[in-house]
């Protein structure tokens, strides 16, 4: 099947304007290829420090003999996506003595759940904990120990940010190893029902609870198809996984055996062997082409429009909402999990998941085959399903047909034309939007202003009986200059019980909402930020706004010369910089980039 011709103009724009930053990133990696393990360049003490609690693993070091992996590893048992990681390392150690290698943990990362901050203070150390990560992979890395990496995480930030730091090592070959998700809990839907009661006090917090534990119940990735499991998917679709890792539940004989296997792999692709597959070539275009479309197809997290700018940024490529937008517009909806469905990860696994997505993605021509995955092959052999015959890990075809297509559908029948997510422009900037959630008669709005300066101040309004009629609920001062660009996720339960009622709302906003942004259209990471004197600091209440998803319109009506007159109001962060660790990130807040940019802190704004 050839190349859609949206999927190749953009991979060709993408080339094109990365074709500086690009040529000397490679040239950069290539000049740090090592022609031998690179431990034997460390002097005698240095080398001695790096291998002197290494057990029966010191004579291969020693004598510089074989391949070395460095883990990284997100290991905590606080977060239910982690903790079963804390065996990995002894399972990889194993199996890289068994292969004739052997494995050293090069470090750890933080690994903070949004679940937990979600609505608290911590949640504005969030996104710049994606950079903590990266820089704290680099850390690890910087031993100048290892022939290839195995990066242990899952969850929002830290697939990015371990992606991120891996990419400044882009010589080093690195294969992600994922946990996989808890079994399935309460129905996602009955859930969010409780949710809403409790927005509507008609549920206690009891209630509330029981059905928070029941959901979120045991080890493994929450099962909705937040920004977690949208990792997992671009993991796959970039071919930094052994195929099929993604939603394998923890604790099985198959999860052993993907980790055991990923182990074994890294060692055949370092340079050490005939099949060298450096993480910097395997993150190119093309690879972040499929990352666009896999996200589009499958309504993924609106925190990749972040994070995909930023992992690119690292690999010497340049991507914008624009490139977004254009491939999603091109992609078919194949996917509906929630929140844009009512299954969840597992049922989406089993009715054929991935493997059936990426095969009928890569028939359709929006996908690229050709790109260097760490499996040994293209992206075709990603288009497969683990399975154990016995004790032999093998992998089998995707099914032909889709197990349930009221959960996942093939190219030529999709749920919707087009994918989950839209570009908005106008006179407030540019925002992203998802809409693979949102019923098409909510896809459109025009209607007044109401303007907070927090999700509290329009909790408080809610409960005051003062959001009656339609309206757009605008929420500024959250952007990454502003505050870090927490998740607004609280807003949910209450806008959807008012929609619910029959009144027309939307949310825009400079900050994010959670990787589970639901059925009520919102307009996010409006950009530039009110902190910037962007114009969504201009509006007041009152302000007739258009959002029209469809159209990829962002507009407020109010006549020109008003407009420009305004003065942009600028937040009161006062109370943002302290507190729960805040102090210690005012140089990210202070030096980070445009949402657009990847809200990204780590690189020279150049």
């Amino acid at each position: 099947m050839s190349l859609h011709p949206v999927v190749e103009r953009v991979t060709a724009r993408i080339a094109e304007k990365s074709l500086p930053t690009r040529t000397a990133y490679l040239a950069r990696i290539d000049a740090a290829r090592p022609r031998g393990p690179v431990r034997r360049d460390l002097g005698c003490g240095n080398l001695a420090h790096g291998f002197a609690a290494s057990g029966p693993d010191k004579p291969m070091l020693k004598a510089g003999a074989g391949g070395n992996l460095g883990i990284v590893t997100a290991y905590n048992d606080m977060l239910s996506a982690h903790q079963p990681m804390e065996q990995y390392p002894a399972l990889i150690r194993m199996a890289a003595r068994n292969a004739g290698g052997s494995a050293q943990v090069a470090g750890g990362v933080p690994a903070m759940c949004d679940g937990v901050t979600q609505g608290r203070s911590g949640m504005e150390l969030s996104l710049f904990s994606r950079d903590v990560v990266a820089m704290s992979t680099a850390v690890a890395l910087s031993h100048e120990m290892f022939d290839a990496a195995l990066l242990l995480g899952v969850c929002d930030k830290i697939v990015p940010g371990l992606l991120i730091g891996a990419l400044t090592f882009g010589h080093l070959p690195a294969i992600f190893v994922p946990a996989g998700p808890m079994p399935s809990g309460i129905p996602n839907k009955e859930k969010a029902a409780v949710r809403q009661r409790y927005a509507e006090g008609k549920a206690t917090r009891e209630e509330l609870l029981d059905a928070e534990s029941a959901s979120y119940h045991a080890a493994g990735t929450c099962t909705f198809y937040g920004t977690a499991n949208s990792n997992q998917m671009l993991m796959e679709v970039m071919g930094l996984h052994m195929p099929g890792s993604a939603f394998v539940n923890p604790h099985t004989p198959l999860r052993d055996a993907l980790t055991v296997a990923a182990a074994e792999q890294a060692l055949r692709i370092t340079a050490l062997g005939e099949d060298y597959r450096p993480i910097g070539r395997t993150v190119d275009e093309k690879a972040i082409v499929n990352a666009m479309v896999g996200l589009a197809a499958t309504g993924g997290s609106t925190n990749h429009a972040l994070h995909l700018v930023a992992i690119a940024r690292a690999a010497g490529l340049v991507i914008d909402w624009d490139d977004l937008d254009e491939l999603s517009q091109a992609t078919p909806l194949l996917a509906r999990v929630y929140p844009n469905g009512s299954a969840d990860v597992n049922q989406f696994h089993a009715a054929g998941g991935l493997a059936f997505v990426i095969r009928e993605l890569l028939d359709a021509g929006l996908m690229h085959a050709d790109i260097r995955c760490v499996h040994g092959g293209d992206l075709r052999a990603q288009a497969r399903a683990p399975a154990l015959e016995g004790t032999t890990l093998v992998w089998r075809d995707a099914p032909a047909q889709s197990g349930d297509t009221a959960i996942v559908r093939g190219a030529a029948d999709p749920f919707d034309r087009e994918g989950g997510l839209r570009r908005l422009q106008g006179n407030l900037g540019r925002a992203v939007v998802k809409i693979s959630a949102v019923a098409p008669e909510h896809r459109a709005i025009a209607a007044p202003a109401k303007v907070f300066d927090s999700q509290d101040a329009l909790l408080a309004a809610f409960k005051a009986g003062d959001l009656t009629g339609d309206f757009i609920a605008v929420i500024r001062g959250q952007g990454p200059r502003a505050n870090g660009m927490p998740e607004l996720h609280k807003l949910t339960p209450t806008l959807s019980v008012l929609q619910d009622r029959g009144q027309r709302v939307a949310l825009l906003t400079d900050g994010r909402m959670s990787g589970a942004s639901g059925k009520v259209l919102a307009a996010i990471h409006v950009t530039p930020e009110a902190a910037c004197a962007g114009a969504i600091a201009r509006l007041r209440d009152g302000d007739p706004i258009r959002i029209d998803a469809e159209a990829g319109v962002l507009h407020a009506d109010v006549p020109e010369a008003e407009w420009t007159m305004r003065d942009a109001t600028r937040p009161d962060l006062a109370g943002n910089h302290h507190g729960t660790g805040r102090e210690l990130f005012g140089l990210m807040r202070a030096n980070v980039g445009s949402a657009e940019e990847g809200a990204c802190s780590l690189f020279t704004q150049d």
